[in-house]
């Protein structure tokens, strides 16, 4: 299989983490209340849990756990109290679950402060690659 390129901001580019959060969102299973994608620049999508606390993915930090605020797929969700998962931009959608427990309990890879393991800028930095992972496992 060879490697496609999608060009930056087209509608498949900005769906390309849909895959991947679609597969956390099974992960959390009963936890989520919804989930959308929200604006570009970094790519992002939020995931709303039961009892008010959300996720957050951007691209450029991975994904962040605490209190919803305010947030649509528009306008950028905004998060209380929050500390990022670590352990990646792509962290394993199984280890997600997990990840939020260490997070809420303050332990494990789990911080206050904003990891960038890239920029949203570097369109050509491989990571559209290993989002393509994912949409080759959700369309198998």
């Amino acid at each position: 299989m060879g490697v496609k390129h999608v060009e930056p901001y087209t509608e498949e580019w900005r769906d390309r983490p849909s895959r991947y959060a679609g597969l956390v969102v099974e992960a959390l299973g009963d936890q989520v209340e919804s989930w959308w994608q929200g604006p570009c620049d970094p790519r992002t999508v939020t995931v709303r849990l039961t009892g008010g606390d959300a996720l957050v993915w951007d691209e450029e930090s991975g994904w962040r756990r605490g209190r919803y605020a305010s947030g649509d797929p528009a306008t950028p969700t905004v998060l209380t109290d929050d500390r990022y998962l670590g352990g990646g931009l792509l962290l394993s959608p199984e280890r997600v679950p997990s990840a939020i427990a260490d997070a809420r309990a303050g332990v494990g890879n789990s911080t206050a402060w904003r990891p960038c393991y890239r920029s949203h800028r570097h369109h050509r930095d491989g990571f559209d690659l290993a989002l393509d992972g994912y949409v080759a496992y959700v369309n198998a």
